[in-house]
């Protein structure tokens, strides 16, 4: 394998994308048609990210821990997973 999962690249800028429609709703709009519809949505993507950067990392556990943190976290963990692909074995 030459680069992180199709599942963990998907996901990782959707999980970043419908944080930031979350905070723009919850600090311009007020909408909670946005908030019901979206707020499921992160966190479906929230968790998929760490079960992927989880099945995608093995034994590199920051990986892993980076991509706990929200929003930005899966960014940083595919970030994290593809400059380990980019070096050679």
């Amino acid at each position: 394998m030459n680069r992180p999962s199709r599942l963990l690249r998907g996901t990782a800028p959707a999980e970043l994308a419908s944080l930031a429609v979350l905070l723009i709703n919850v600090s311009v709009l007020h909408l909670q048609a946005v908030a019901s519809a979206i707020g499921p949505l992160h966190g479906c993507a929230y968790l998929i990210v760490i079960i992927a950067a989880a099945r995608e990392a093995g034994p590199d556990r920051t990986a892993t821990a980076l991509s706990v943190i929200p929003g930005i976290g899966g960014m940083l963990a595919l970030r994290r997973l593809a400059t380990r692909y980019a070096q050679p074995a």
